[in-house]
């Protein structure tokens, strides 16, 4: 696909985050801004292990949405020390998303602090985001349009973004914040889905301690490259309209989507996914 790599800094003030990604809304990593964070030199699998090993927590895997589940709901669960070895010994698809960690174990809350980099970051205990080596977070946006300050920690991870311009060439589901879960935004399959072919997007690779800055509303796709975990700071919305479609999406989408799983079942999962490659193709002329 079209993609650029992410722009790179070591560190940046406050102004020029703000003048250069923030205000005209461009991803950026920045490389050594957390390293003053108790957590860069302590956050890794074994330190995680040693804190958490009892909890008890949600996992995830790649099975493609169905009507069996509500948002967000988990596939399954397992002691934090089970899912550390199963991280360690072999690939897995199990991940762990939007966990509250912190609230859990209250010590790991010392080992980071609110970058003062211009952002007015909600003031909540962060989650937390662990996964396998080829895991991988399928294409989505998130509910809130949040600004996203995304931290790694432990190995590699890749990361794909699209600025929300280019919503109409992703396959949108309806109803939903995805893109199609069959599409492979590494190897995509353009006679299938030949509108993938006019996105233009960013990459990148987060190593141990980087942070990564998406702007509000970006599709974003993640995968491990390694076994590893993450931190994410959100901040508001900057503008009313993302703010009212947060509203929306919190408000109504999500509800709706639940209720019409629970009455409809799998067709309606089906017809969304169909809808998706009609409404892409119809808008772009292409012949089903």
């Amino acid at each position: 696909m079209k993609l650029e790599q992410i722009p790179r800094v070591k560190r940046i003030s406050k102004s020029d985050f703000l003048k250069n990604y923030v205000q005209p809304q461009k991803p950026v990593v920045i490389e050594r801004l957390i390293d003053d964070w108790p957590a860069y030199e302590k956050w890794n699998l074994d330190y995680i292990n040693k804190l958490a090993g009892d909890k008890t927590v949600p996992l995830y895997d790649d099975r493609p949405i169905s009507s069996k589940y509500k948002f967000n709901e988990p596939h399954t669960k397992m002691k934090m020390a089970e899912y550390i070895q199963l991280l360690k010994s072999r690939p897995t698809n199990y991940r762990i998303f939007l966990y509250h960690l912190m609230k859990e174990v209250p010590r790991l809350q010392k080992d980071f602090k609110y970058p003062k980099i211009g952002l007015r970051f909600i003031k909540q205990l962060p989650m937390l985001f662990f996964g396998g080596e080829n895991s991988k977070v399928f294409m989505h946006y998130d509910i809130d349009y949040a600004n996203i300050m995304h931290f790694h920690f432990h190995g590699k991870k890749q990361c794909i973004l699209f600025p929300p311009s280019e919503s109409e060439y992703l396959y949108k589901v309806p109803h939903a914040l995805i893109a199609r879960e069959d599409i492979n935004f590494n190897d995509p399959d353009y006679d299938k889905f030949p509108v993938l072919r006019k996105a233009r997007g960013y990459v990148t690779e987060l190593d141990h301690g980087e942070s990564l800055y998406m702007p509000e509303g970006y599709w974003h796709q993640m995968t491990y490259l390694t076994p590893g975990f993450s931190m994410s700071l959100r901040a508001t919305p900057r503008t009313l309209t993302n703010f009212s479609k947060a509203v929306y999406n919190l408000i109504f989408m999500r509800h709706f989507d639940n209720y019409m799983r629970k009455l409809r079942g799998q067709k309606w999962i089906d017809y969304k996914n169909e809808q998706a490659v009609k409404r892409t193709h119809k808008k772009h002329d292409i012949s089903q």
